[in-house]
């Protein structure tokens, strides 16, 4: 090989060992910062706090979405043992026929949720939005999240970052192929959360006037 090939080659390797590093060390943070925060059984989580529920879509296609339902059980289930005060429910409803809080907020007093207790976040685009809105826009000092573990432990590390008093209650995850597509996209998800909280100093891309929970 050639002495300049040779120096090509040793940055392509140095440049793909730094991604891989900063890859694994920003998915660890996730992990380290709901390590001991998340609950997977009701009894086990601490009470006397505002839930907050990730949005998403109630449908895949023309098939039920499967995180949507089992965020749904986890919030009802939590708000019936007494868990929580109130349940703030926050999503995407950046086109007019389409309302992630309105969608969550349907379904929970379905569930048996009574519907003064739901508040909505109209402008949850993104988790990094949800988590800092949470605090500055509605007060909420004490929280709770609700959502998959893998998506849990990314809200965990923003509200870290934040100065919330939070912990998690692990909603049952999704199997098979959409599953593993879901965990695959997480790997950059916590890239990008690591980047926006230590390089960037991402902020919500609309904070507003503050709101009052109910509880």
């Amino acid at each position: 090989m050639s002495r300049r090939f040779r120096k090509v080659l040793w940055v392509t390797v140095a440049v793909v060992a730094v991604g891989l590093i900063a890859v694994a060390w920003a998915n660890l943070a996730a992990v380290l910062a709901g390590k001991g925060r998340l609950y997977e059984k009701v009894a086990e989580v601490p009470g006397d706090r505002v839930g907050l529920v990730f949005g998403t879509s109630p449908w895949i296609g023309d098939r039920e979405n499967l995180y949507f339902r089992y965020r749904i059980d986890a919030a009802a289930e939590l708000w019936k043992a007494g868990k929580l005060r109130c349940i703030l429910v926050s999503g995407d409803n950046e086109n007019r026929n389409y309302n992630e809080p309105e969608y969550m907020a349907d379904a929970l007093v379905e569930a048996g949720v009574p519907r003064e207790m739901i508040v909505a976040d109209y402008a949850g685009f993104r988790t990094l939005d949800t988590v800092y809105r949470a605090k500055e826009v509605f007060g909420v000092r004490k929280v709770t999240f609700i959502s998959q573990k893998f998506h849990n432990e990314r809200a965990a590390y923003l509200a870290k970052a934040k100065g919330l008093d939070y912990v998690g209650f692990n909603a049952r995850d999704v199997e098979g192929q959409g599953g593993l597509k879901t965990k695959l996209r997480e790997i950059g998800a916590r890239v990008k959360m690591w980047l926006d909280v230590r390089v960037l100093g991402t902020e919500p891309r609309h904070y507003g006037d503050k709101e009052e929970l109910p509880g």
